[in-house]
C-alpha cells in the first residue's frame, strides 16, 4: 500500500499542500511542548531539561518500529521509501556548523521558526543569522562545492552501514534510548533547578 504518493494512492501534485500541512501540526506541536524557548532547549547542553533529547529520541524510535511492523504487515514497503544521499564532509561539517548554532542561538532551524510565529526576537535574530549563512553558502557555492559533494557514500543507511540485521539494530537503538533516558534523568537531578 504504502508510500502513498510514489505508488499513486494520492496524486504527486498534493505533495506540496500535504507537506504544508504537517509543518502547521508540527510547529504547533512544538509551540505548545514549549519548544519555542531557547533556555528550555538549550538545557540539553547545560543538563538541567532533557526534555528535547527524550521527545525526539521517543520520536524516531516510535516511528522506526512502527514503519518496521508495517513493513512486516505489508502495509508500507520500506525499499520504496526515500533514503537522502550521504556527503560524509558535508555532514560533518554541517552538523558541526549547526550544533554550534544550536548551542549558541538555544534553537534548531525547525524550533526557531516556530517561535518566530509567536513573535520571539531571539528566535527572529536566528532566523536572521540562519538566512545571512545561506546566502553566504550560495554565493560562494562554488568555493565550497568539493566540501559540498565530498566523500560521496551513496544512499545508505545505518543497518547498511553497520551491516547488521534490522530488527537486532531497533532493539539495539531501543535499548541505547533507555540507558540514554535514565542517565539523563540521573544528572538532571545532580544539576541545580533552571526556571524559565
Amino acid at each position: 500500500m504504502g508510500p502513498l504518493i510514489p505508488n499513486g494512492f494520492i496524486p504527486f501534485e498534493w505533495s506540496s499542500i500535504i507537506a504544508i500541512v504537517i509543518g502547521i501540526f508540527f510547529g504547533f506541536i512544538l509551540e505548545a511542548s514549549g519548544f519555542s524557548s531557547s533556555r528550555k532547549l538549550a538545557g540539553v547542553f547545560y543538563g538541567y531539561d532533557f526534555a528535547v533529547l527524550k521527545v525526539f529520541f521517543t520520536a524516531a524510535i516510535t516511528s522506526l518500529i512502527g514503519l518496521f511492523y508495517m513493513d512486516y504487515l505489508g502495509y508500507v514497503d520500506m525499499s520504496s521509501l526515500y533514503v537522502h544521499p550521504t556527503y560524509l564532509w558535508g555532514a560533518i561539517i554541517g552538523g558541526a556548523i549547526m550544533g554550534i548554532g544550536f548551542v549558541t542561538g538555544g534553537f534548531c532551524p525547525g524550533t526557531s521558526l516556530s517561535a518566530v510565529a509567536i513573535g520571539k526576537i531571539d528566535a527572529i535574530v536566528n532566523v536572521l543569522g540562519i538566512m545571512v549563512g545561506i546566502f553566504i553558502f550560495s554565493e560562494l557555492y562554488t568555493l565550497f562545492e568539493p566540501l559540498y559533494n565530498g566523500y560521496f557514500q551513496g544512499n545508505v543507511t545505518l543497518v547498511d552501514s553497520l551491516g547488521i540485521n534490522k530488527y537486532w539494530f531497533v532493539f539495539i537503538l531501543t535499548v541505547v534510548a533507555i540507558i540514554m533516558f535514565a542517565a539523563s534523568d540521573m544528572i538532571r537531578k545532580r544539576v541545580k533547578k533552571v526556571f524559565y
